[in-house]
């Protein structure tokens, strides 16, 4: 059997974390046992693994050390908020997740309320760095190689588009 797996995507800023926050909410009114992992926590350690700029191995290993605990409490659905460059990157979502079936979703905004974003938000020494990151990842193309579907964040009230992620997704 199955696991409904939904990745929320997007560059930085879009708003992964505070939709995956929504969606949790929505499911939660809905009865509908799920986990939300916010990936870029798990993989929150120095230093990162050579040659891994983003600490994705050790994210995607924690991710598996916690989805176990998920599913021996019966959690049948996860909800993973992280950029996703590459179809191919889904590999180790598949090997953390055994049965894994993966929708993304990705979330697009304009460059500007990607910078404005990013600015309310980082206060800290990263602040530049990621606003150039946001940039760099809204100047790919729309839909992406890892994409199943895109929606929209610019200037929409959060519930409306965690609702719209998750008619995407086919989970409401």
């Amino acid at each position: 059997m199955g696991v409904p797996v939904l990745v929320i995507s997007g560059p930085v800023g879009v708003g992964k974390t505070t939709v995956a926050g929504e969606i949790f909410d929505l499911l939660l009114a809905r009865d509908v046992a799920h986990a939300v992992v916010d990936l870029d926590n798990l993989g929150l350690c120095w230093p990162f693994g050579e040659g891994d700029p983003f600490n994705d191995r050790m994210a995607l290993r924690n991710l598996a050390a916690v989805w176990r605990n998920y599913a021996a409490a019966g959690i049948g659905r996860l909800v993973v908020a992280r950029v996703v460059e590459s179809r191919a990157k889904l590999d180790g979502y598949r090997a953390a997740v055994p049965g894994a079936e993966i929708v993304v979703c990705r979330l697009a905004a304009e460059a500007g309320t990607l910078r404005d974003r990013v600015a309310r938000r980082e206060a800290g020494a990263a602040g530049e760095a990621l606003a150039r990151r946001a940039v760099e990842l809204a100047g790919t193309p729309a839909t992406g190689d890892a994409a199943d579907f895109v929606v929209v964040t610019d200037d929409r009230p959060v519930a409306e588009v965690a609702m719209e992620v998750l008619r995407g997704a086919g989970w409401v």
